[in-house]
């Protein structure tokens, strides 16, 4: 712990305490994670989506508070919270930066091997609870959706400049939404009568552009599949995952173990695929009576695949309903 690298990035870190006061966080399948991550005394982690540091505490507490923990985060605001959460754990050491980029920021703390590491994918509990973050589509606020609020676009500057095609394929691509061509439309002419600058005009862009029969009939928030295809086009969320999972997984020690936890099919997909090249990444054909290839597994899938909520922790917390959990455990 002596190390200079380290105590600058918890320097960097340093908490902000009025932050804090009004950071709340829900960790999603919390329970399932430290089961899985087993943590231990001594025991090296990440948690390369910090967001309110709900695991992190979990897993530093469950290591009896002797282990080191690097939480990564884009938004500095969790950073500043889960510093002041976490401010007693002194194996606790905060990084402002992107999950996608995990390995050149732990290689730049000169980070050992990981015994574990976890992926909290989504928008966290307090960005959806801060309704200036304007990640939620239930409050009036400014357009914003930016995971970092202190660089890039936000939401409304990037749709005030996308065409009527490029919207229709981000909504269908991100949102897997079927009236993404009439909500396209519509949001083409509702911009040119104003601006679409807060989330409730985007919201009544979609009520518009879907009828109300469809909408009674919708699960969930008509808007939902609009704000999520939005925010993953504009955080560009997806496209880096596959690269940051083959990252995170090379920085294991032998016997840890990846765990993502997903919130749609677009993302799950991309982790599943990527465990399950790990674990087979032979290329050679199916009846080939040796391999050729050369490629070696990695590791192996545990679980049996996704762990889903329990429905006691979907009625806590109904965010948890969506929510699937992946493990990798490397070789």
């Amino acid at each position: 712990m002596g190390n200079p690298s380290f105590q600058q990035a918890h320097r960097r870190g340093a908490p902000m305490n009025h932050m804090a006061q009004t950071f709340h966080h829900l960790p999603v399948l919390y329970h399932e994670v430290m089961a899985w991550m087993r943590p231990c005394e001594g025991g090296v982690y990440l948690d390369g989506t910090l967001g309110g540091g709900g695991h992190s505490e979990g897993i530093l507490r469950a290591a009896g508070g002797k282990a080191t923990l690097f939480g990564i985060d884009r938004d500095r605001e969790a950073i500043h919270a889960a510093s002041e959460r976490l401010q007693n754990y002194a194996g606790f050491m905060p990084l402002h930066g992107n999950f996608h980029d995990a390995k050149a920021l732990l290689m730049g703390v000169n980070a050992p091997p990981l015994d574990g590491a976890l992926l909290d994918l989504g928008v966290s509990s307090y960005q959806l609870d801060n309704a200036d973050r304007g990640f939620s589509y239930h409050e009036d606020a400014p357009l914003d959706m930016r995971m970092d609020a202190t660089q890039g676009q936000t939401a409304a500057e990037y749709l005030a400049g996308i065409t009527v095609s490029e919207f229709r394929r981000i909504l269908t691509a991100f949102g897997e939404e079927k009236w993404a061509a009439r909500i396209a439309q519509v949001f083409d002419e509702k911009r040119r009568e104003q601006p679409i600058l807060t989330t409730q005009a985007l919201v009544r862009v979609v009520d518009a552009a879907i009828p109300k029969a469809v909408r009674r009939k919708d699960d969930g928030h008509p808007a939902r599949r609009t704000f999520q295809a939005v925010r993953i086009a504009l955080n560009d969320e997806l496209a880096p995952l596959e690269a940051a999972l083959a990252d995170i997984a090379s920085l294991l020690a032998p016997n840890g173990r990846l765990l993502v936890i997903t919130f749609h099919s677009l993302e799950d997909r991309i982790v599943k695929n990527t465990f399950r090249r790990f674990q087979n990444p032979c290329t050679c054909p199916p009846k080939a009576p040796i391999c050729t290839c050369g490629k070696v597994s990695t590791g192996k899938v545990l679980g049996g695949g996704a762990i889903a909520a329990t429905a006691a922790e979907i009625a806590e917390n109904p965010r948890a309903r969506s929510a699937k959990l992946r493990v990798f455990e490397r070789r």
